[in-house]
């Protein structure tokens, strides 16, 4: 959507630029300057310079549109409608000021006014219409015309879950349960149980209907053991006899809310991050508490590299909401990720005095200190997490396999080892723990033939994984096999161009087979690809080293086995 706005403008602000003086050089500047945020995802800064070009041109349909795509995806959506309102009353054709309009409409309670913009032809396109005035004619009270709309929407090709979904909700909300759970029932309607809002809404329906048990059963069997706080609360609300409220939807703004929100969860994996955004920012508006929408928010955001924007849409919620554990957990990753290290660890060390009886809390408490290489302060976490984990708990293969890693990088092999193979006993065939043991073991030069095996295990699941290769490549070496290693180092080294350490495997090999002006060659790849991450795993002294004297000389100077043969190539 962005890149449309802007093919037809470039040209002629860049001539104007050229040919007239200093407000067209402003104009131009402004312009080509929000133009390079918007490709940036920068929406802040967008949203200044388009700012600054329309108040010098004002009725600038391109620049118009472009101002509102700003506004709005910074979560502005006052800011947003005056402009949005300008397009529309210019009679300019724009979906996305009709997205915005619609949406003050239904935040004024103006549902009538929204039924007539629709049908006149100021729509955002057939799906969005059709549900947004079912849930319009919800707002004006009548319900007939509510039913109908929705039932329009599912004579649409791949359009009747949606229906189907939003008649329910709409059914729900004015205390037709029973005709609710006739559609979940419907067999042809599987796909609104597919999400955690539709299974949550479903639970609700059967608790008003007194059928406790049932909706108790239903949590178990869909999200089984790993019941977040959230869950493990309402099933023993369920569990207790007490009849839920329904709150999915409270009024016809939540149902237009769920609108925009239905529609971003469907595109998540199908349309680009800054275009889903735009339909998240509506559902947050309309409904501030959606905690879905928020949590979608600021992972887009982060997609997006607005690391900052998405901490700041994480912090939208409520330290009351039954998965606020969710959101600091999000905004821990979003701070780590924008280079806040120090930070990140402050909101899980807080999350952990609030809700330490969470395992997920301390195992990504462990994680972030792993990924600070504070390895000891990791295994206190993951210590933490596994105590206080279930033996059922789908996960609990990787709180050993983290914790080993953290030993591991300690010096503590025994116990490194110890928390691999139990791993590995709950998850026999995990590609990462087989390749990691079997790859420290090669580096130990023990049990080199488990450690082959255990490796071909791990190609043969994820055989496009560089690392796995190399290491299937370097076990081959070890054992001496340097004629078989060859093709395994080179299909590494094609998977994972640049890493370092790879290249310089590659370049071992390619020595102990004589290639020996290949293996200088890519000697001096690794030492041009090695940073501050990957030094201390790259050893690029050893690589220099190599480069003056050749493997076999820093072999002997290390007190290292020497190469087998010569040249078995």
């Amino acid at each position: 959507m962005a890149t449309s706005l802007f093919r037809n403008l470039t040209l002629s602000l860049l001539l104007a630029a050229a040919a007239l003086p200093a407000a067209a050089e402003s104009l131009a500047g402004s312009y080509l300057a929000a133009r390079q945020a918007t490709y940036d995802s920068d929406f802040a800064k967008s949203a200044r310079y388009y700012s600054h070009a329309l108040a010098q041109d004002p009725s600038n349909p391109q620049l118009l549109e472009s101002a509102v795509l700003a506004q709005l995806s910074l979560g502005r959506l006052d800011a947003a409608l005056p402009v949005a309102r300008k397009i529309v009353a210019d009679g300019l054709q724009s979906q996305l000021a009709n997205m915005v309009v619609a949406a003050g409409m239904v935040d004024q309670g103006d549902f009538r006014g929204l039924v007539q913009a629709i049908e006149s032809g100021q729509g955002v396109g057939p799906l969005v219409d059709g549900l947004l005035s079912g849930w319009a004619h919800m707002g004006t009270g009548d319900i007939t015309r509510a039913l109908e709309a929705f039932d329009a929407v599912a004579e649409e090709p791949g359009l009747g879950g949606f229906a189907a979904y939003h008649r329910a909700l709409a059914l729900a909300s004015v205390g037709d349960y029973e005709g609710a759970e006739a559609i979940y029932s419907d067999d042809g309607n599987g796909a609104i149980q597919s999400t955690r809002r539709g299974i949550l809404a479903l639970v609700e329906i059967l608790s008003q209907l007194a059928r406790n048990d049932e909706a108790a059963a239903l949590i178990q069997d869909v999200f089984q053991g790993d019941l977040d706080p959230d869950l493990a609360a309402l099933k023993a609300r369920l569990e207790a006899g007490e009849k839920l409220p329904f709150t999915h939807i409270r009024s016809a703004a939540d149902g237009a809310a769920e609108v925009f929100f239905s529609l971003a969860n469907a595109l998540r994996n199908e349309a680009s991050p800054d275009y889903v955004l735009l339909y998240t920012r509506v559902a947050e508006y309309l409904r501030p508490d959606h905690f879905e929408a928020l949590l979608l928010s600021a992972e887009l955001l982060e997609d997006l590299g607005r690391h900052e924007l998405s901490v700041e849409t994480y912090r939208k919620v409520s330290a009351e909401h039954p998965s606020y554990h969710a959101a600091e957990l999000g905004r821990a990753e979003a701070l780590r990720r924008a280079g806040r290290p120090e930070a990140a660890v402050e909101v899980l060390e807080q999350l952990a005095r609030r809700h330490g009886d969470l395992p997920v809390v301390h195992s990504a408490l462990g994680d972030l200190h792993r990924q600070q290489r504070d390895f000891a302060a990791a295994v206190e976490a993951y210590d933490r997490a596994l105590s206080l984990s279930q033996p059922q708990d789908s996960g609990r293969w990787f709180l050993y396999y983290a914790r080993g890693i953290s030993h591991e990088r300690l010096g503590s092999w025994e116990q490194s080892e110890a928390d691999f193979r139990h791993a590995l006993d709950l998850n026999p065939e995990q590609p990462q723990v087989l390749n990691y043991l079997g790859y420290s073991l090669v580096e130990k030069q023990v049990k080199l033939d488990e450690a082959l095996e255990m490796i071909e295990r791990a190609v043969a699941a994820r055989p496009d994984s560089g690392y796995i290769v190399d290491s299937l490549g370097w076990v081959l070496y070890r054992l001496g096999r340097y004629g078989e290693a060859v093709a395994h180092m080179e299909r590494a080294a094609e998977l994972m161009p640049v890493d370092p350490v790879v290249n310089d495997h590659l370049g071992d090999v390619y020595w102990a087979v004589g290639r020996h002006l290949e293996a200088r060659f890519q000697w001096r790849r690794a030492l041009s690809f090695v940073d501050a991450d990957s030094a201390e795993e790259a050893k690029p002294e050893r690589i220099r080293r190599k480069l003056e004297v050749g493997l076999d000389q820093v072999l002997e100077e290390a007190g290292e086995a020497p190469l087998k043969v010569a040249n078995d190539g």
